[in-house]
């Protein structure tokens, strides 16, 4: 019997791959028959077997099982069992196996041993699935309904509000479709009502995103209405909401109110959420006692820090001090429901524990703990601050009041910042004393709160230019708290006063690695390079403040200067446009951007600018000299007349505005001088008149002349004829002293060209009536008297010819 026993060999235990090629010699089929143990077994389990009857049940008698290895197991008989197949009471008993599993008659005969079926070839492939089928159709147009709403979702928290509208009215679209055709399919009770709600809350939801909101009411509707979406009523608050929006306050509290209504009495946190709703709508309608009512029983039954606040409000706008302080208080006592910070601390040195607490301690929940907790300071600060001047008979006894309250409740910390609050409104009742009394109260305080109050104060004592104190302080500050920017940006200031510029930029630079939101710093630090020079680098400084502060007029004002600095007007030009747009009636960013466009120049758009200037600030000399000049030059004198006599009232010792003045009569003419006589009511405007009169008349005969000129006879090769013909004599025909005078009028400055006062041009004395032919009269000096009919030259002068 041992020669069936396969030993392993004798191999090293660290071989990994020893025994893989051994097998169990009782599954050895072709040396079955020469096994004697095998062949002892199927003799008597099998071959020798009893003879089967139908009638007499027989018992299984124990007999010995040979194994492969030739060990015997008897087996346990079933005394008075029945035999397989047996009749029994007339009940045939069902037949059972008798075959040993994975041994049949063909391994006998040398088959292979094959007990899992594997010589049977692999499975037969899956049937075809039939894609034109329309239960299929109807399956591919659902998924790709669903993915479609899942895109238009993603592209509303990715903030894409257009693309998640397209996705969801295109899923809607679908969505009817597939109504559609699984009407024709199935029956009505078959249709996804779940798909169908999801589909339409999804687009009500963006069309309210994108401010459609009769679109969103419609499809809300239709939600709503139908009974066989189950909660459906809910919707009403996002409909409420809408109106809210709307500012259709009526209309708001009804649908609140009908939701309220449809919500159970187990969802607390919703019916408090509605609630709190309700009692904003009301505070907006000013019906207090309303909202008093619905935050009452808010923080009867579920407080919390908004509604709290609220109730603050309700009671500020209805004037009750006494309540005030109840609701302060019950503000004070809402809990925070976040963890200790202890946690955060490690109490040894394991390394598993640190590993774990710097997991921990800035993830998604600590962040979340940081916000509530920033969330319940800022209401109890801006609570606090809008109480304590109404509660008590003065601000600061309703400041201490709050500090004492505060003090008594798990805000402790924040006593120090209702102190230091109370010194700034001191600052803004414009008593300095009293607030650097109570910030100094600070100086012993722990290192933060130290810090806070002597930024404040270096900040106080750098608005009154004392420098000394306002360093002393900025040192303290920074040596309390290094890392608080404020300070640092104040020392900086310190040193920028006193003109060490490297220095103040390593300040405000230290500023901003502790804080780079820190805008004070980044400004102040664009100020120190254009003072250094370095305009490319403030250039960067004011360019990144204003992607952080978009409409900031100063940022904008110093971009365009600096652009102006680098000899680029038309960038220049472009920021103070910017500028104009975000504060349109500054008057100095008006007459800057005149200046640019004078210095181009375009007149025409300087001019414009100068007179917006001019219109909202008409005190600056520099726009009212600019302005009278610019009349002067297109010979508007009389427009010009205004602005120097503005700038001669606001610098009456100036000399060179009445000077300006003067010279704006003296080019005005005759006209004017005749206007402005008759104003004042002198006695030579008759004089002035007179001397008017004829000169239009004058005027009215050169005119004549001049066109009798043009059309004679012979054009201009007659008038060259007749001139040569009368070279040699003394006397000249009428034809030849027409041409004369003719040539005389046209040497005279005409009616539509402006006449230069400093033209060295005089009026000839000789003059030919034009009534007839006259010998010639000789010429004479240009101060000599002509006929009494006729104007003389010291009479007149050049000033007083017609424009």
């Amino acid at each position: 019997m041992m020669q069936n026993v396969h030993l392993a060999p004798e191999t090293d235990e660290d071989d990994l791959y020893s025994g893989y090629n051994d097998y169990n010699p009782t599954y050895d089929t072709e040396e079955l028959e020469n096994d004697t143990a095998f062949q002892q077994a199927v003799k008597t389990s099998h071959s020798r077997r009893p003879p089967i009857t139908a009638k007499i049940p027989s018992t299984a008698v124990g007999r010995p099982v040979a194994t492969g290895c030739g060990s015997k197991t008897s087996l346990a008989s079933s005394m008075g069992r029945p035999m397989t197949g047996a009749v029994q009471d007339g009940v045939t008993r069902p037949m059972t196996a008798v075959r040993a599993a994975g041994f049949t008659k063909a391994a006998l005969r040398g088959s292979a041993f094959d007990p899992l079926g594997q010589s049977r070839g692999p499975a037969p492939p899956l049937e075809a699935r039939n894609e034109d089928s329309p239960e299929e159709k109807i399956r591919q147009l659902e998924k790709k309904v669903n993915e479609l709403v899942e895109e238009s979702c993603i592209a509303n928290s990715c903030g894409d509000l257009k693309l998640a509208l397209e996705k969801a009215k295109d899923a809607g679209r679908k969505e009817r479709v597939l109504v559609r055709q699984r009407e024709q399919v199935t029956s009505p009770e078959n249709i996804n009502l779940d798909l169908t709600y999801s589909v339409l809350f999804n687009l009500a939801s963006q069309y309210s995103a994108n401010e459609m909101y009769p679109e969103a009411l419609n499809t809300y509707q239709v939600i709503v209405k139908n009974k066989m979406f189950s909660n459906a009523g809910r919707l009403k608050v996002n409909m409420g909401n809408i109106y809210l929006k709307q500012r259709n306050y009526s209309k708001a509290i009804k649908f609140y109110r009908m939701a309220l209504d449809q919500i159970p009495s187990v969802h607390k946190e919703m019916r408090i959420k509605i609630m709190q709703n309700i009692g904003v709508t009301f505070i907006k309608t000013g019906q207090y006692s309303d909202a008093i009512n619905s935050f009452e029983h808010i923080m009867s039954v579920a407080p919390n820090l908004k509604a709290g606040f609220n109730l603050i409000l309700s009671y500020f706008a209805v004037g009750d001090r006494e309540k005030m302080k109840k609701a302060f208080q019950k503000l004070i006592a809402v809990p925070l429901e976040t963890d200790e910070d202890g946690k955060y601390i490690s109490p040894n040195d394991d390394p598993h524990t640190n590993l774990v607490i710097e997991a921990i301690k800035n993830d998604h929940l600590r962040q979340m703990e940081r916000e509530r907790k920033a969330m319940a300071e800022k209401y109890i600060m801006t609570a606090a601050k809008l109480i304590a001047p109404v509660i008590e008979t003065s601000f600061a006894v309703g400041y201490d009041w709050c500090v004492e309250v505060v003090k008594a409740s798990q805000y402790v910390e924040l006593a120090n910042d209702l102190e230091i609050n109370k010194a700034i409104t001191y600052l803004r009742e414009k008593d300095f004393n009293q607030a650097v009394e109570t910030l100094k109260m600070f100086e012993k305080k722990d290192s933060s709160v130290k810090s806070a109050a002597a930024t404040n104060l270096s900040f106080l004592y750098y608005l009154e230019n004392e420098f000394a104190q306002a360093s002393s302080y900025a040192d303290l500050a920074v040596n309390s708290d290094r890392y608080n920017p404020s300070a640092l940006t104040n020392k900086g200031n310190t040193v920028f006063a006193n003109g060490d510029y490297e220095k103040a930029a390593e300040f405000y630079k230290e500023a901003l690695r502790n804080d780079s939101s820190c805008t004070e710093a980044l400004y102040n630090i664009g100020l120190t390079y254009k003072k250094l020079n370095r305009l490319d680098e403030a250039l960067d400084c004011f360019l990144k403040l204003h992607a952080i502060l978009r409409n900031s007029a100063q940022v904008l004002y110093q971009i365009a200067n600096i652009y102006e600095l680098m000899e680029d007007p038309n960038q220049a030009m472009e920021w103070l446009m910017q500028l104009i747009s975000v504060v349109p009636t500054d008057s100095r960013a008006l007459s800057k951007l005149g200046g640019l466009y004078d210095s181009e120049g375009d007149k025409s758009q300087a001019f414009q600018y100068y007179y917006e200037s001019y219109r909202y600030f008409p005190s600056n000399i520099e726009v009212i000299e600019w302005l009278g000049a610019y009349y002067i030059d297109t010979q508007f004198c009389e427009k010009a007349i205004q602005y120097f006599e503005r700038a001669s009232l606001i610098q009456p010792t100036q000399v060179k505005w009445q000077l300006m003045v003067a010279s704006c009569f003296r080019r005005s003419g005759l006209r004017f001088l005749v206007r402005l006589c008759t104003d004042t009511g002198l006695k030579e405007v008759q004089e002035y008149a007179t001397k008017l009169k004829r000169l239009e008349k004058m005027k009215e005969i050169r005119e004549q002349r001049t066109k009798s000129g043009r059309d004679g006879s012979g054009g201009p090769r007659g008038r060259r004829d007749g001139s040569a013909g009368s070279d040699g004599g003394q006397n000249c025909s009428a034809g030849s002293r027409g041409e004369r005078l003719s040539a005389q009028l046209r040497a005279l400055p005409r009616t539509e060209e402006p006449y230069d006062s400093s033209s060295n041009k005089e009026l000839d004395a000789s003059y030919v009536d034009p009534l007839g032919p006259q010998i010639e009269r000789p010429r004479t000096a240009a101060k000599k008297r002509v006929d009494e009919d006729d104007f003389a030259d010291e009479e007149l002068g050049d000033d007083l010819l017609p424009e």
